[in-house]
């Protein structure tokens, strides 16, 4: 019991929370780099307070205490509570959208074994043979907390981004579902440890480079690299759709909304959403690395090799595998801030077309050709070929449907 009290406190509030603040500053920094002007760089030890006479830019570290700034000021804002709201669920809300999102990582695998005096124990805090179903049903929770959020603050339009958000992550956690099942039965588990332990072995799920023997040949792998980048496509962008992150951001649309979801809210209340936000990106980052690009393995046959590091009787390497799955989740962050700085937002109608007219759809046929090609791999050729065929012809047909009824716009006229 204390080995698992010590890895929840250590892996959810010293490794995962701890990003949440990382990537928000993150996030500053390289919007500023893309917008071409100077991000948070000033904030740092006031020297004045200990006696000398003028702060030292050396003490700002490069606005590296800019996430500490910003977390004493909203702790230390008024929270104020409206009058007109329904009080108990007002309060509910925020740690309902914070809550699921931290609940998850305990089955995520950050790493290998690390043995510290003669005991060895697993970098995962649950490693349970259901991991996808597990993350997939307490994440879903996450829009209990914005729904109740819009409907508990008795306003019209966080009220909208309320009802907005319920439909938006209802709408695409079945394509992200769906988009899943594939590498499921490619990997034959839902035991998520397990799946990086196979792609450590024989090749990451889009760089199956390595690892090649009679069981896993390598034109099986490059034959069911179709169907897994559909899947990549897919998740993805489901995940974006998920998180409430640009170009899916409709929650929380203030030109739309004033403010969305969150427009009643202050101080601490009003910073679990956003905590709730990155946490959520963190995580999925999380399972994104996990599922489709080996997770802590840094692959071409040099993870047994790191798993068996031993310094002064401590096995280090699953620390070491610690820090690449850490790696590559900041790098799949940094890409998440891109695609916010960079695209803009859809419309609705948009949004809920390509989750429900032409995601939905496409994961479904892309089930099919990984059971193909997982159920009779000797038809190799054909079945790409004739999978793929059927999956564009599909696709195309189902977006020159939805592109033909349409209801175009009528301009009006007095």
């Amino acid at each position: 019991m204390l080995i698992i009290i010590l890895k929840i406190v250590v892996l959810t509030f010293c490794v995962v929370l701890p990003l949440v603040p990382v990537a928000v500053f993150f996030e500053r920094r390289f919007c500023a780099v893309i917008q071409d002007r100077v991000g948070p760089n000033r904030v740092g030890i006031p020297l004045t307070l200990f006696g000398f006479k003028k702060d030292c830019s050396i003490f700002g570290i490069g606005g590296l205490i800019q996430p500490v700034a910003d977390g004493i000021k909203l702790f230390l804002k008024e929270d104020f509570t409206p009058q007109h709201v329904r009080k108990v669920f007002y309060w509910l809300a925020p740690a309902l959208t914070l809550a699921p999102a931290l609940i998850t990582a305990c089955v995520i695998p950050f790493g290998t074994d690390v043995t510290l005096f003669g005991h060895t124990e697993k970098l995962v805090i649950a490693d349970i043979d259901i991991g996808p179903l597990f993350i997939f049903s307490i994440a879903s929770l996450t829009v209990y907390g914005i729904a109740i959020a819009g409907w508990a603050s008795n306003s019209k339009f966080p009220f909208l981004g309320g009802v907005r958000s319920t439909a938006q992550m209802i709408s695409y956690e079945i394509a992200l579902g769906l988009s899943l099942i594939p590498v499921l039965l490619y990997f034959g588990e839902l035991n998520l440890s397990a799946i990086v332990q196979q792609q450590a072995d024989h090749g990451w799920l889009l760089l199956p480079l390595w690892g090649h023997d009679a069981a896993h040949p390598l034109t099986e792998k490059l034959l069911f690299w179709f169907p897994a980048a559909v899947s990549f496509l897919i998740f993805t962008v489901s995940i974006f759709a998920e998180t409430n992150r640009m170009p899916f951001d409709f929650p929380e649309c203030e030109t739309e909304l004033v403010g969305g979801y969150h427009t009643e809210y202050s101080s601490m209340k009003f910073a679990m959403f956003f905590m709730g936000e990155y946490a959520a990106m963190v995580i999925g980052s999380a399972l994104i690395v996990t599922v489709f690009l080996g997770g802590w393995s840094l692959g071409f046959g040099t993870d047994a090799w790191i798993a068996k590091l031993n310094i002064a009787g401590f096995g280090v390497g699953g620390l070491l595998h610690l820090g690449i799955f850490l790696a590559k989740v900041l790098a799949f962050i940094l890409f998440f801030i891109l695609v916010r700085w960079t695209i803009p937002r859809f419309r609705y109608d948009q949004l809920m077309k390509l989750g429900w007219v032409i995601f939905f759809e496409a994961a479904l046929v892309n089930v099919f050709l990984a059971a193909l090609i997982v159920a009779a791999p000797h038809l190799q050729g054909a079945i790409i070929a004739v999978g793929a065929l059927l999956l564009i012809a599909v696709t195309a047909a189902i977006i020159w449907v939805a592109r033909v009824s349409e209801i175009k716009p009528q301009i009006l006229r007095a």
